[in-house]
């Protein structure tokens, strides 16, 4: 236990915990409004900055890096390219999104195909979800077990702690603010123990290269094409509909403020995957025998950066697994709290009753995800699976909406039940371990959404077809 990591740790966990209680006050959360979209008022930095620390969580610093510390550098490309493709058409609906200002995406799917597949939606949406937060648990507990004296177990428990207090206390506003000043640390952090590690430690690029094993220096590490594709979709799929960037969106001032700031968050984003693809690779020789999952956060754990800097690196990990779990926590708690408990609701739910429970169905999210990150072997099991989940039952449906008008609400009902039972039987019959479930189940998503749409939409009579 490196005391200048603790002391660092203990400061930055203070911050962010200030910064809960200040977004806390009822002069900043007045309402139910104001809770899930920070009041639609966010600054176009702290947009950004929320965008990159929402979306770069344990999923790149502990899953991208066992990745890359498994496959090498190149193959990296393969799995980190599906965040910023996924922006750049992110990018083309940034405006349409922040002027519908839907509070969760099965909101937008109701305004095309009805009730039953919103439900349907927000089943997925919460199923997917409390994966996500459970591997931001996991994923918190191996940072926090490299620092102190907790076990991992123990770590787990303590990250999922804070995770909920930072959603139910000051909402939106409590994460962006956090998720902004977790954003920028990390990305100074991360560039300066890159050129630390690899001028004190690597002996330069032709070094690097040089030390890295023979598998790990080809382009596809050893995996097949369509192992790669496994690796690309899931990410790929889930930043075209993640509800928690269309959140972000809807909180922007404008439309021009949310598209700029899509654009600010694609340029972010390789300031932190192109290090930690890296870093984690320089792993595979400098710390050879290491768990995966702590290829970069071994790194400073070990010594090979200045103590301080390795203090920041591993607090600004930990602060992302945080704000991460946090924005995915409160995005999850919307599905309950709109989709399901005020959609059916006898009476007209009162702004301070939304608000009370959203705040529980959080706690109760929470509890759930971290039983069930119980039974997934590593945090990148947990990740591909809850994303492929949700990637394949909703983005289809989503880009519909968006993009083809003789989708049905037959054929959107079809493509996410299927997908999702797919995905769920692919897991269950262990064939993920040779071949990811989105490559089975995004071709059956797709292919019912649009077969069932061609069979149940209506017939155009032939004065239609001719005009």
């Amino acid at each position: 236990m490196n005391p200048v990591h603790v002391t660092v740790l203990v400061l930055y966990l203070a911050v962010m915990v200030g910064i809960g209680l200040w977004f806390s006050r009822r002069s900043q959360v007045a309402g139910s409004d104001d809770y899930m979209f920070a009041g639609r008022r966010l600054p176009r930095p702290v947009l950004v900055g929320t965008l990159l620390a929402t979306w770069v969580g344990s999923g790149t610093i502990i899953g991208g890096a066992n990745f890359a510390y498994t496959y090498g550098p190149l193959a990296s490309i393969f799995f980190f390219a599906g965040t910023p493709v996924g922006i750049l058409v992110l990018y083309l609906v940034a405006g349409k999104v922040r002027e519908a200002a839907k509070r969760t995406v099965p909101e937008l799917l109701e305004d095309r195909f009805g009730t039953p597949t919103r439900m349907v939606a927000a089943t997925i949406t919460m199923l997917a979800y409390i994966g996500i937060v459970a591997y931001q648990f996991t994923g918190g507990g191996y940072v926090l077990s490299l620092i102190t004296p907790l076990s991992v177990g123990q770590a787990t428990v303590v990250t999922g702690l804070l995770i909920a207090f930072l959603a139910v206390g000051g909402g939106l506003l409590s994460v962006a603010w956090t998720d902004a000043l977790s954003a920028l640390v990390i990305v100074v952090t991360l560039l300066v123990s890159l050129g630390y590690v690899f001028v004190q430690d690597v002996g330069g690029l032709g070094s690097y290269v040089d030390q890295l094993s023979a598998p790990l220096t080809t382009l596809t590490g050893g995996l097949t094409p369509v192992q790669l594709l496994g690796y690309f979709l899931p990410l790929f799929l889930l930043i075209l509909a993640d509800q928690n960037m269309y959140q972000r969106l809807a909180s922007a001032r404008d439309a021009g403020t949310a598209r700029t700031s899509t654009l600010g968050f694609f340029l972010a984003s390789f300031l932190v995957t192109v290090p930690v693809a890296l870093l984690a690779s320089a792993s595979s020789f400098l710390l050879p025998g290491i768990e995966p999952d702590t290829a970069v956060l071994s790194l400073a754990a070990e010594g090979y950066t200045p103590a301080v800097v390795g203090g920041l690196i591993l607090a600004g990990a930990f602060a992302f697994v945080v704000t991460t779990g946090s924005s995915f926590l409160l995005s999850g708690a919307g599905n309950v709290v709109y989709d399901l408990y005020t959609r059916f609701a006898r009476h007209e739910v009162e702004d301070r009753r939304r608000l009370l429970v959203h705040r529980l169905a959080v706690v109760a999210i929470a509890v759930l995800a971290y039983v069930l990150g119980q039974f997934f072997p590593s945090v990148l099991a947990l990740q591909v699976y809850a994303y492929t989940v949700y990637g394949v039952a909703i983005a289809p449906a989503v880009f519909a909406v968006l993009f083809w008008p003789r989708a049905t609400s037959a054929g959107a009902l079809a493509s996410m039940v299927l997908a999702t039972l797919t995905t769920i039987g692919w897991e269950v019959a262990g064939l993920s371990q040779q071949v990811n479930a989105v490559i089975v189940s995004l071709p059956v998503s797709v292919a019912a959404l649009v077969v069932v749409s061609l069979l149940t939409g209506r017939r155009r009579t032939p004065v239609e077809v001719a005009g």
